[in-house]
């Protein structure tokens, strides 16, 4: 329908003031009149008037607040207005949240959803998320029954923790301990600790959000026994120890141990803690990877009380884990805000399944995405690149180059900040060589039906095939590839 037969021709200011956004707003069309138009129809059969509606009344609030600010100094055509909400409809039934193929080379990228759950846990979920459940009913005693305790008996096993409670994330697990364990008392940590655990959180302000009162021990780089000892008054109610999993501090250094943290606590009636963020309950160093502190070895040293994440070396879904002494898991327990930071029976479902992946280590490289990716061999990742390579030259020919070249991933989320994991990249460069073709050709990739998401090193797009598991995926889609 042209604008004139629709009898609503867009009108160009003359010159701003109040007569003139009289006439605009008069001339806005009626959300009647927009559902009369035949674009339309379609979106009126599949969801309903109601919905239809609710949307046009919207888009219109929106275009008279453009106009009485003075920011819209024309109406759209009738006809401009319907496909205006047509595309908005569309937007709203697919939802802003989908998938995207990760070729950061970040294997753990927050801003990308962080671990991959193995199929054992979709399922689960799958299984759990459409059926009612024994969430917290024990079926043998016919009773209400704890959350805790599908989870608890599998975590003490696998850590060696007497007990074990979880919650929605590491940061809501350090919160919750801490405001149980030491609320309008002083926490002892050591000054080089005091990290930002991302997103700008930061242990110290952590630590006044639970009530507690931060006691810097140490220097920066440098901390010892004797600084704990003499930090220690009628005031103290908690030894704190964080692994600072986001970086290192090399040259003159020195840190105290989780078996000397333990000890003194122990001779000093005081409960310790630890806080690993990442955490893991496998040695890497089997995998080709750096070390880092397993929680096993953490509950061994002594340590009364041990945090981790879920969804970061683990490879399970968000969750923040809490393994320990039994005494004072049941005091964290019995904390109100416990309640405001549970998990539901879908993170329930899924980390119970990650969780029995660990009984079976001969096969967990194989079936935990996060762990296959880590310790995928260089050799591996340069057959995936082979295999798209082709492919996508010939979607981007005469647009950019594609070429293979040698590159280094990163395990991400604050894990293993130094480990630089050798691979090989897609690389590609815009035939003309500008940065706007560049960021166009990036923009392109992240139209794709399934997203796809690279960086940009030295004027090239790189495609990091680390994380790849399905080239097809990626090369079925390219002929939606639109380049300018």
């Amino acid at each position: 329908m042209s604008e004139k037969a629709s009898g609503n021709k867009p009108e160009q200011a003359s010159g701003a003031g109040p007569e003139f956004t009289a006439r605009l707003l008069k001339d806005i069309p009626s959300v009647d009149r927009l559902l009369g138009n035949r674009a339309l129809e379609s979106m009126l059969q599949t969801h309903g008037h109601t919905h239809v509606r609710e949307t046009i009344r919207s888009l219109l609030t929106e275009v008279r607040g453009e106009i009485l600010v003075g920011s819209r100094t024309s109406l759209p055509s009738l006809q401009t207005l319907a496909s205006q909400v047509r595309h908005e409809m569309i937007h709203q039934q697919h939802g802003s949240l989908t998938r995207v193929i990760n070729l950061t080379g970040t294997v753990l990228h927050t801003n990308l959803g962080r671990a991959l759950l193995p199929d054992e846990a979709i399922t689960a979920i799958g299984t759990l998320a459409g059926a009612n459940s024994n969430l917290e009913y024990d079926l043998d005693a016919g009773q209400r029954g704890d959350r805790d305790s599908h989870l608890e008996s599998l975590l003490a096993a696998l850590t060696g923790a007497e007990a074990a409670t979880v919650v929605n994330n590491n940061a809501a697990a350090v919160l919750l301990c801490l405001n149980t364990l030491s609320a309008g008392k002083e926490v002892c940590i050591s000054r080089g600790e005091l990290v930002e655990i991302g997103g700008s959180f930061r242990i110290p302000e952590v630590m006044e959000k639970s009530n507690c009162r931060l006691r810097e021990v140490g220097a920066t780089n440098r901390t010892h026994l004797k600084d704990y000892r003499d930090a220690i008054s009628a005031d103290t109610g908690l030894l704190l120890k964080v692994h600072t999993s986001n970086y290192q501090i090399r040259g003159f250094t020195r840190e105290v141990g989780y078996e000397e943290i333990a000890g003194l606590a122990s001779a000093s009636g005081l409960p310790c803690m630890a806080d690993l963020g990442s955490g893991t309950l496998v040695d890497l160093e089997n995998y080709g990877l750096e070390h880092e502190p397993t929680v096993q070895e953490v509950i061994g040293a002594g340590m009364d009380i041990v945090t981790f994440s879920g969804d970061k070396l683990l490879g399970g879904p968000q969750a923040g884990i809490v393994a320990g002494r039994k005494d004072l898991i049941n005091a964290i327990r019995e904390n109100p805000l416990k309640r405001a930071l549970r998990v539901d029976k879908m993170t329930i479902a899924a980390l119970t399944a990650v969780l029995k992946l660990y009984l079976e280590p001969e096969t967990l490289a194989q079936k935990l995405p996060t762990l296959r990716h880590l310790s995928r061999t260089p050799e591996a990742i340069l057959a995936i690149a082979e295999e798209v390579r082709i492919p996508m030259s010939q979607a981007l020919a005469g647009k950019a180059n594609v070429e293979i070249i040698e590159t280094l991933s990163q395990t991400g989320s604050g894990a293993l900040p130094l480990d630089q994991l050798p691979g090989f990249a897609l690389a590609l460069s815009p035939t003309d060589g500008t940065n706007s073709a560049l960021q166009a050709l990036r923009s392109a990739f992240r139209q794709l039906p399934v997203p796809v998401i690279g960086r940009i090193t030295d004027g090239r797009l790189l495609f990091d095939c680390r994380t790849l598991d399905a080239p097809r995926t990626l090369v079925e889609q390219l002929n939606h590839l639109a380049v300018p």
